[in-house]
């Protein structure tokens, strides 16, 4: 099971959403890049902050069969290449996204657990600094060009794809700050 699946952490709290079943209103206007860009080049630094925080010993701390805090913010690296790709497709003029790979296997056999964290942090921060250049690099038609997302079956801009994963970035933050509280 991964946290896409099933977020729920055990013990009191609100429910959360799934990842999975969540719905997005998407066609953003252009005028709404730079806020977007914004949260996109933002998350490293929210990342930091929030593990800073924490100890150590924390970080592998299992709670159920979810991801551990070290595995999503293995997660959030793994992802990396997928909003690179779907980036240049979508750039590329491709009709379609590729799609995800929903059983996130990446993640499970990565693990992520036995890497140090600064590794981790070090490593998700260069490769979102490598997506926010190519980001800050395009020029306003770039931002009316559309793709088929593969599994919400709706086109995306440039646009509406970095705010989908604002909100997975934020998805996992929030996740960690559960299993944070937990592990307290």
């Amino acid at each position: 099971m991964s946290d896409e699946q099933d977020v729920r952490a055990p013990g009191p709290g609100p429910p959360r959403r799934i990842w999975f079943e969540r719905k997005f209103e998407l066609g953003l206007p252009p005028d709404a890049f730079a806020d977007v860009l914004e949260r996109i080049r933002g998350t490293p630094a929210r990342l930091e902050e929030r593990i800073m925080m924490l100890p150590g010993e924390a970080f592998d701390r299992r709670f159920g069969e979810s991801w551990t805090i070290q595995e999503n913010v293995g997660h959030l690296l793994d992802l990396e290449p997928l909003w690179a790709g779907r980036l240049q497709e979508l750039l590329g003029g491709d009709e379609a996204l590729r799609p995800a790979d929903l059983e996130n296997r990446k993640t499970h056999e990565a693990e992520h657990d036995q890497t140090p964290m600064d590794e981790l942090l070090a490593a998700y921060r260069r490769e979102r600094e490598a997506i926010v250049r190519r980001l800050d690099a395009l020029v306003p038609s770039d931002l009316h060009r559309t793709a088929l997302h593969p599994r919400l079956l709706q086109p995306m801009t440039v646009v509406d794809l970095f705010f989908f994963v604002a909100e997975h970035d934020d998805h996992h933050l929030a996740r960690i700050g559960e299993l944070a509280k937990l592990a307290s």
